[in-house]
């Protein structure tokens, strides 16, 4: 592989093991897949779904309540502080730069259903 390259693969695998599996056990999601506002749906299906479907980098499932609960008990301010400037695994923005402060919120809501 050309020197060049190298560098290149390197950050494309760093990104990739962003969301690589941490062996916990898949937990079915106890609510709906996709956002019935299809504005949210969309946002959630480019920028959300990756890791919070399947649990990578230890994101919250979807619909995972019990999961939910102890970050919801933190206040949205508090939720919406760490989706903007990042959290342990979760990037900044949550990948979604173009997203609203009200984004993320719905974003949230749906992601741990509390409620919409």
């Amino acid at each position: 592989m050309p020197a060049i390259l190298r560098p290149v693969v390197l950050i494309l695998l760093a990104l990739l093991s962003a969301c690589a599996d941490d062996q916990r056990a898949p937990v079915p999601s106890l609510g709906p897949s996709t956002p019935a506002d299809p504005e949210v749906a969309e946002i959630y299906n480019r920028s959300c779904r990756s890791c919070h479907a399947q649990g990578a980098a230890q994101a919250p499932l979807t619909g995972d309540r019990a999961a939910w609960a102890p970050r919801l008990e933190q206040g949205m301010e508090v939720l919406l502080e760490h989706t903007i400037s990042g959290y342990n695994g979760m990037p900044p923005l949550g990948m979604c730069f173009d997203c609203e402060e009200e984004d993320f919120a719905a974003l949230i809501t749906f992601m741990s259903g509390s409620g919409g």
